[in-house]
């Protein structure tokens, strides 16, 4: 009997060793694993049926505030604290390597939906707001991490996966929140219910992705980070012991070797920060004086600000239309049907063949005009199909012109700053939505009804796509008079050439 209980144990423990030997090679196979368990995280963080039904659930008995409360005093939290926590929290994500600030957004998920369900008040849902705003801001984590973790060709591929994981999970969840309401009369409470339990076993997957050991700005695991001030040449970094090659520090100014050695990793720190923001201030200059990054990047703000204002008060025109007390609401298949829309039309650019150079101010002009008679169209129609139509061809046109846009500047940057003019362009975006958020929206400011407020955000859009189609006909204006000078100069030299062969 102790002999079996010594070998029972014995191939319990081998067993135990062989089962954690598997798992770090699992964790070690390249691109695979950490995609996986991104995906994971991805699916189950956007699988919340709850979301389309948000205005409903807060007018409703289950919290009782008034639409004008959740309009000019609960969602603008949700833009101020996305606006000041965005630039902080980007410094952050890649000084930390990602991984801790994607199980930041899974605990920050958690408690939103814990404040929806339990918490009563205004003042514990603006609380909410501000979770939901971190949430937001933490997200950039999620679609850098991949890069840190596999090689450049793979980007393509990871890519396309973490990207549709959350198309997939967002449309599932919308009808899935549509079908228990209609079908089953399940209660808004109840699908926050199953939100909180889908974040949750993302926040737990979280914990499963392998930590990087580089990020692109601060954690380069190369010999060209040297901070400014240097008393070593770069051409001469090979040759320095290994410690500075095995480190994420910078190499230490000529006095800091007076220093005592306690005070040396804090030099080294700031120094490496120092050079790191510089580096980042001056890439940004060099990429925003590019004509052609400068306009596709002035759309992307504008658009943006524009389009994530609309998303946020879409639930509340859509209640003011049809309200939620009396009517049948739809906006879990609206959204669904969006979600899919867009995600066609953000397939066909790959399969479109257009001189972007040439055509692309154009195309930004005119489907800009479209969005803006959309968001008319919801102003002045009281039919609530029309407005769900409005809605559909509104973020279908986005999602096009905002994926053209991605492209035009991605094939002309590098991966560091393409994501440097990414993060960028979502900041100037967020402040110029905040800024109409303080003036249309806040009760602080004009406190306009949300009628009234789609009226002024088509005006918005009109005025885009006034500064892109002018920019358009003076740009194929400009082109066309150089082809015809150019023409014109040949024609000259070939005349003067015939002039000079003849006798």
């Amino acid at each position: 009997m102790p002999l079996f209980s010594i070998f029972h144990t014995f191939s319990f423990l081998h067993f135990s060793y062989k089962k954690m030997d598997c798992w770090k090679k699992m964790q070690n196979t390249g691109w695979i694993f950490p995609t996986s368990v991104l995906c994971i995280y991805g699916f189950f963080s956007m699988m919340k049926p709850s979301e389309p039904f948000l205005v409903p659930y807060l007018v409703g008995p289950d919290k009782n505030l008034t639409i004008g409360e959740a309009i000019q005093h609960v969602f603008p939290v949700w833009t101020y604290s996305y606006l000041a926590l965005l630039f902080p929290v980007f410094l952050l994500t890649d000084y930390v390597r990602y991984k801790p600030i994607i199980i930041l957004q899974g605990i920050s998920f958690i408690i939103t939906w814990l404040l929806l369900l339990f918490a009563h008040g205004l003042s514990a849902m603006q609380l909410m707001e501000f979770f939901y705003g971190l949430v937001s801001a933490t997200e950039v984590a999620y679609y850098a991490y991949i890069y840190s973790m596999v090689g450049a060709e793979h980007y393509q591929k990871v890519t396309g996966y973490c990207r549709s994981i959350t198309l997939v999970a967002s449309t599932m969840a919308f009808l899935l929140g549509q079908l228990l309401v209609s079908l089953a009369y399940v209660s808004y409470f109840y699908l926050n219910a199953i939100t909180l339990v889908s974040v949750s076993v993302a926040f737990l997957s979280s914990f499963f992705l392998p930590m990087p050991q580089k990020s692109m700005f601060f954690n380069k695991k190369s010999s060209a980070d040297i901070s400014i001030g240097s008393d070593i040449d770069p051409s001469n970094v090979s040759s320095q012991p290994n410690h500075h090659k095995d480190k994420d520090t910078a190499v230490l100014p000529v006095n800091s070797k007076n220093l005592p050695e306690y005070q040396l990793p804090k030099l080294q720190s700031q120094n490496h920060f120092l050079a790191v923001l510089l580096q980042l201030c001056g890439d940004l200059k060099e990429c925003y004086t590019t004509r052609k990054l400068l306009y596709w990047s002035l759309w992307w703000a504008l658009a943006t600000a524009g389009y994530n204002q609309v998303l946020n008060y879409i639930q509340a025109l859509w209640d003011a239309k049809a309200p939620s007390g009396t009517s049948n609401v739809y906006n879990g298949a609206v959204e669904a049907i969006a979600t899919f829309l867009s995600s066609i039309t953000s397939l066909t650019v790959g399969f479109v063949k257009m001189n972007w150079d040439l055509t692309g101010e154009l195309a930004l002009g005119i489907f800009s005009a479209l969005d803006a008679g959309t968001l008319f169209l919801m102003h002045f129609t009281n039919n609530i199909w029309v407005c769900y139509a409005g809605y559909l061809v509104f973020k279908a046109c986005y999602m096009f012109l905002i994926t053209i846009a991605m492209f035009q500047i991605a094939v002309s940057l590098s991966m560091e700053r393409y994501a440097l003019m990414f993060g960028f362009n979502n900041f100037v975006a967020l402040l110029i939505q905040t800024i109409i958020t303080v003036i249309v929206v806040d009760s602080k400011g004009l406190g306009l009804d949300i009628k009234t407020q789609f009226l002024i955000y088509g005006s918005y859009f009109a005025v885009i796509a006034g500064i892109f189609l002018c920019r358009s006909i003076y740009t194929i204006i400009s082109i066309k008079c150089q082809k015809c000078s150019h023409i014109q100069s040949q024609s000259e030299y070939s005349h003067n050439q015939m002039t000079i062969m003849m006798p």
